[in-house]
């Protein structure tokens, strides 16, 4: 199964896919996390992983190497053959446990360019990637929409649109919802992360308009224990009750597949 996890900046992408690979992890599944956010280089230590690996992009000669193979005929394949996760080059990927790390690309520099050849590679790489029965893929796309120009969501079978509490992030996730319905995206799932403390009035507000407008809703618990993350902590840990909600998030998503 491949999944991908789309939604506004700033909405929580990164945190509900490391939550979701720690509780695939914990059923047994081997889950490969895919970092294909070109902005954010905090995935690899939200995954409680020591160092981030070598980008994708350096296996296929570099982002320049990607801009010429882009000018060439249509039909050009990055990758020759299919990979498996064992078949991922040691320096391309990072292993603890049952979760496992690659990164498309980096923007590390100014003048560096568009992202466009990230957005390729990750539509191949996903593309070529042979899952078997235990295996899972979890796929932090980058903010907004421009993937789906792409055509990147034709490679995976489930969506999960982060969903922060603001009028930007509910807008920004019903074109997602009305994009992904374009593709071959099996199920739709929307997640509301309550990523800020917000009042029992404005909670239900929200979760009527979600409700609305998605099938298969589910929401995770302002937690102070991930909002300190990184200032009073070291380790990324999860509460009771944020392990929960994502447990009945993963739960459902491998029911509905």
């Amino acid at each position: 199964m491949k999944i991908s996890v789309s939604g506004k900046g700033g909405s929580g992408k990164s945190t509900i896919t490391a939550l979701l690979a720690r509780e695939f992890a914990r059923k047994n599944f081997n889950t490969l996390v895919i970092d294909s956010d070109e902005s954010n280089t905090n995935l690899y230590h939200i995954l409680n992983l020591d160092i981030m690996p070598t980008p994708l992009m350096e296996m296929v000669g570099g982002k320049q190497s990607i801009q010429r193979k882009l000018r060439q005929a249509v039909g050009f394949q990055f990758l020759s053959k299919g990979m498996t996760i064992d078949e991922i080059p040691d320096e391309f990927i990072q292993k603890k446990d049952k979760i496992n790390l690659v990164v498309i690309g980096k923007i590390l520099q100014s003048n560096e360019g568009c992202a466009c050849p990230m957005g390729s590679l990750t539509k191949e790489f996903l593309k070529k990637l042979n899952l078997r029965n235990n295996e899972i893929a979890i796929a932090d796309m980058e903010a907004g929409i421009e993937h789906f120009g792409r055509g990147i969501e034709d490679y995976v079978d489930v969506l999960v649109i982060a969903i922060e509490p603001s009028y930007e992030s509910i807008g920004l996730a019903l074109r997602i919802k009305e994009l992904a319905e374009q593709s071959n995206i099996k199920k739709i799932f929307a997640v509301i992360n309550y990523n800020k403390s917000v009042s029992q009035n404005i909670k239900e507000k929200i979760e009527k308009i979600i409700r609305e407008k998605f099938e298969l809703v589910f929401s995770i618990p302002y937690s102070e224990e991930i909002l300190n993350f990184g200032i009073i902590s070291e380790k990324f840990s999860e509460s009771r009750d944020v392990r929960e909600s994502v447990k009945c998030l993963a739960t459902q998503i491998l029911e509905e597949i």
